[in-house]
């Protein structure tokens, strides 16, 4: 297999993040919420403030696979580190270093632009094999941590609520 190689995403890309993670969102069964779209990806991807940064695998100049990271901050460590949105790799290239190549990519960009210190990640619960590649790298379970998510009519509630306080 030819060598595995990772560079930062650029706006001419964002047609390309967008199909990697609609194929992420068919994996793991999200394909009938998926909303990303280029434009999506190049208003909030790209720009003086993006809100998150993209790397890309390629092997052979093809793209094989994704990590979508931004900045975080953990008060219990007083330290940034970089969380992981989504990491995708194409099936054909599984098994092989692209996974881990990404997010050590990932490790040394937060690293360097913003003194990363750790990465964090969310695992969807249907994906084991996926659970089973983080522990392996080293990543760890916290029993005590939950995602929870406030959305749609509840989120537009919530924020109506929150005007008649300003």
């Amino acid at each position: 297999m030819n060598a595995v190689t990772t560079r930062l995403a650029l706006p001419k890309d964002a047609a390309d993040i967008a199909r990697m993670l609609a194929l992420l969102a068919q994996d793991l069964g999200d394909g009938d919420v998926f909303s990303t779209t280029q434009a999506t990806i190049q208003q909030h991807g790209f720009g003086p403030e993006p809100m998150f940064h993209t790397l890309i695998a390629e092997i052979a100049g093809q793209s094989v696979g994704l990590a979508l990271f931004f900045r975080h901050f953990s008060t219990t460590r007083a330290q940034p580190g970089a969380y992981v949105q989504d990491l995708w790799v194409a099936k054909d290239a599984r098994g092989n270093t692209v996974g881990q190549d990404l997010l050590a990519a990932v490790a040394r960009y937060g690293g360097a632009h913003w003194g990363a210190a750790y990465i964090s990640l969310a695992v969807h619960a249907g994906n084991a094999r996926a659970a089973q590649f983080y522990q392996r790298l080293g990543f760890e379970v916290h029993a005590n941590d939950r995602p929870l998510t406030l959305k749609g009519p509840a989120f537009q509630d919530f924020l109506n609520k929150g005007a008649d306080t300003q």
